[in-house]
């Protein structure tokens, strides 16, 4: 192999390196960029959760809303945050009227079923509320309170 064969080949390598270099260069740049914008994106999320957790909260304390509904509605705004949220004791109302009346019909099969049975299950619903009312409004101020809080209130 000639001096001249083995510059030019060096030279074919370098540049091959040269453009990998590049390539892996670009990669990992697209990579940190679809890392910042998935971070914008759960932070949005979490936003948009807080600020509909805090109107479901205040609704149910200002009794503008079913104690069912908007237990259902806190639980699962608090799963979407982070599952271990329900927990919590100070959350666990949620999850607890969320469980009783999981069983219970809405909206269209709700409206389908015989007015008997409609009532049945309106009985069950008002008896779980009652039981469960002053816990689940508890829960909502402290719902209120961790919204205040929010992120330290997370861990």
């Amino acid at each position: 192999m000639t001096t001249t064969t083995a510059l030019i080949l060096l030279a074919l390598a370098l540049a091959i390196v040269a453009g990998l270099a590049a390539y892996a260069f670009t990669l990992w740049r697209e990579v940190k960029r679809r890392e910042a914008f998935r971070e914008e994106e759960l932070r949005r999320a979490h936003e948009n959760c807080l600020a509909n957790l805090e109107i479901v909260a205040s609704s149910l304390l200002q009794e503008q809303v079913d104690v069912t509904e908007g237990a259902w509605r806190c639980k699962l705004l608090l799963d979407i945050l982070d599952p271990r949220l329900l927990e919590r004791p100070d959350f666990q109302a949620f999850s607890e009227v969320y469980s009783r009346t999981q069983h219970l019909h809405t909206h269209s099969a709700r409206k389908a079923l015989a007015p008997r049975d409609r009532m049945r299950e309106d009985r069950q619903r008002l008896e779980i509320e009652a039981e469960w009312r002053q816990p689940v409004l508890k829960a909502a101020e402290e719902v209120l309170r961790f919204r205040r809080g929010w992120p330290d209130s997370l861990h």
